[in-house]
């Protein structure tokens, strides 16, 4: 058995109000937890959690990964746009270009996220979280695959995505260019090692994949958890399971 992906953490400015915005929107639950975790869950057993944790500086880039939002019907597109604008999300000016036919949003914190036009195909096998969609090389795409033993379904001209054997929401990599990174990244994964394993044999088993510890150390993290790069240099967390 390998890791799961348990969580996409964001650092937050104010973690428990963008926990009501992204509650608010997706509509899901806040979910059991210590009592210092704001966290919600994905209603489908096969989901994630998304975590928001203190500490962020205030935004001046846009982020290296960001969701993109299904729509069934360009009525619902719409819905979703005024739901979000509603609970205190914006429009924002990324550079896209007036014929396409998503709509450019930030949540309250400033993460950009896309409400994509119905009828796209790519994401049609998905759920409300159709992608996320991150800035990335092809080499990164292939180590996240092996890590979470999760399928290559898109792999050309250096882009890829992978996808839970079970379905639900696909993570991409646009591939080249990427932009430079500056800092650590708002949004990160969290994985959970396999119940009744060797936390550490999966920590060398991720590490011989082509992870890193940050700045050469020995290790990063807390007593509860390891802080890893993958190979675009992206922090990843991986939590030791009982």
């Amino acid at each position: 058995m390998t890791s799961q992906l348990l969580a996409i953490c964001f650092n937050a400015t104010r973690p428990s109000d963008l926990a009501r915005f992204w509650s608010g929107v997706l509509g899901w639950e806040p979910a059991d937890g210590p009592d210092d975790d704001v966290a919600i869950q994905s209603p489908d057993t096969t989901g994630f959690r998304i975590r928001f944790l203190p500490g962020a500086q205030p935004k001046t880039r846009q982020n290296r990964a960001h969701f993109d939002l299904t729509s069934g019907s360009p009525q619902e597109q719409r819905q979703t746009v005024a739901r979000v604008l509603e609970l205190g999300g914006r429009h924002i000016d990324v550079g896209q270009l007036p014929e396409e036919e998503h709509v450019v949003l930030a949540d309250p914190d400033g993460n950009e996220f896309c409400v994509i036009e119905a009828g796209n195909k790519f994401l049609a096998d998905t759920g409300f979280i159709g992608a996320l969609a991150c800035d990335g090389t092809q080499e990164v795409g292939y180590f996240w695959s092996e890590a979470l033993r999760w399928p290559l379904v898109w792999d050309q001209d250096e882009e890829t995505a992978i996808q839970s054997p079970d379905g639900g929401t696909k993570i991409t990599w646009g591939g080249p260019p990427v932009p430079p990174k500056t800092g650590p990244n708002r949004l990160f994964f969290e994985l959970g090692s396999p119940a009744g394993t060797d936390g550490e044999a999966e920590i060398d088993r991720l590490l011989s994949l082509g992870a890193t510890r940050p700045d050469g150390a020995a290790g990063a993290g807390d007593r509860d958890a390891v802080l890893l790069l993958d190979p675009d240099g992206n922090e990843f967390r991986v939590r030791r399971t009982p």
